[in-house]
């Protein structure tokens, strides 16, 4: 056992010269360190890839948006085709074996009948006629986004038959055909919308959070009053505002002004009360002595800060203008022909009797539960996703 020093004497310490590894005490195997060294985007997709449920909703919608970019190629009839002889025609099976044989996908050929007890057109297979489902054909003639003249389809009926895979309507007008028509409308009025909604919400919320005072007073006043007044009445008001004039167009993006109007203030208290909780922080007061603006802290500063918030407040919005919109046309107060949405095809379907005699006129409610679902699914993945380190 070696002396203790003596009283005020240094004490001897030792000093390696081997040179300094800075991995030697902790060695990280090959995915340890491809976690570690990973950056914030990978660790936020490898997050989002585990919910599977999101990842396959974000892939649907994917495939749906892009599908609006080419619904003229993918529709087998144009918008406004009218198929005089079969007027409420229910969908027609597709087969791929005729009396044992492969055919590939065809429809048997329909003859009507008029039932004089119902007055109701009676449809009945022919079981002779076999008429074989074209891909990459010639069909009708459309405009390609109002522009570009062409007749080239995806899938069109036999020269001289007839497709309805999901029957028509009392036009006899293809509803498949029409519901891949208004998914463009009924799927871009809620991105633009939600675009309307974000700016007000964030701005708005955020000069209140920021700023308070009177100007805070006054805006969460005004979110109260429009809070307290009841959805349904309150779009209507502002639909019937607009002038019976108006061509579609402006009636189509006066509807999405006002969507965009009444959905801002969930998110802007939203905003308000987590920017009153952020400002206190050190790095926005470190910010506000170097003299950064109040838009730069608010947007470099503050609101990365809830990023997760808004991706989730924005998922769960689309649905809501979409539902708004559909809504709306629906009571005929929303968008009005030419213009053709999934509300405006629903309203085919407003009486009892037409929905007994004529279910199919409901299909076009299968494509908004299921786009919502999928934003509603798609924004949990992103809300976890957001925050990868918890």
């Amino acid at each position: 056992m070696s002396p203790l020093p003596a009283p005020g004497a240094p004490l001897p310490h030792y000093v390696s010269t081997a040179p300094f590894d800075p991995h030697a005490t902790e060695t990280m195997t090959a995915a340890q360190s491809r976690i570690h060294l990973a950056s914030q985007k990978k660790l936020m997709w490898w997050k989002f890839k585990q919910h599977r449920l999101a990842l396959v909703s974000g892939i649907f919608l994917a495939a749906i948006y892009l599908m609006i970019l080419i619904v003229e190629f993918l529709a087998p009839y144009g918008l406004h085709t009218r198929n005089v002889d079969f007027i409420h025609a229910p969908p027609q099976r597709v087969h791929f074996f005729d009396k044992g044989e492969f055919v590939g996908p065809f429809v048997y050929g329909r003859s009507m009948t008029l039932d004089l007890d119902t007055l109701h057109r009676v449809y009945t297979d022919r079981p002779n006629d076999v008429q074989p489902i074209r891909f990459f054909c010639r069909g009708d003639s459309y405009k390609f986004w109002g522009l570009v003249a062409s007749n080239y389809h995806l899938v069109c009926p036999s020269i001289g038959g007839q497709m309805f895979l999901l029957g028509t309507d009392r036009l006899g007008r293809d509803v498949l055909s029409r519901i891949l028509y208004g998914a463009r409308i009924s799927l871009t009025i809620g991105l633009i919308g939600i675009a309307i909604s974000f700016v007000l919400g964030i701005v708005i919320g955020g000069l209140a959070g920021y700023w308070g005072g009177v100007f805070d007073l006054i805006v969460q006043r005004l979110i109260e009053i429009l809070q307290s007044l009841p959805s349904l009445p309150l779009w209507m008001a502002l639909a019937a505002i607009m002038p019976v004039t108006w061509s579609p167009i402006v009636i189509y993006f006066g509807i999405t002004v006002i969507l965009g109007i009444i959905d801002w203030t969930g998110l802007a208290r939203a905003v308000r009360s987590k920017l009153l909780a952020l400002r206190e922080e050190d790095y926005v007061q470190a910010a506000q002595l170097m003299g950064a603006s109040t838009p730069r802290i608010i947007g470099r500063h503050l609101v990365p800060g809830f990023m997760s918030h808004l991706i989730a407040s924005a998922t769960i919005s689309i649905p809501g203008m979409i539902l708004g919109e559909t809504a709306l046309s629906f009571l005929g107060l929303g968008l009005r022909p030419p213009i053709t949405s999934w509300g405006i095809l629903l309203t085919e379907a407003k009486s009892v009797s037409v929905i007994a005699f004529y279910p199919w006129l409901l299909f076009p409610i299968i494509p908004v539960v299921l786009v919502i679902l999928a934003f509603n699914f798609l924004g949990d993945g992103l809300r976890d996703a957001a925050d990868p380190y918890k």
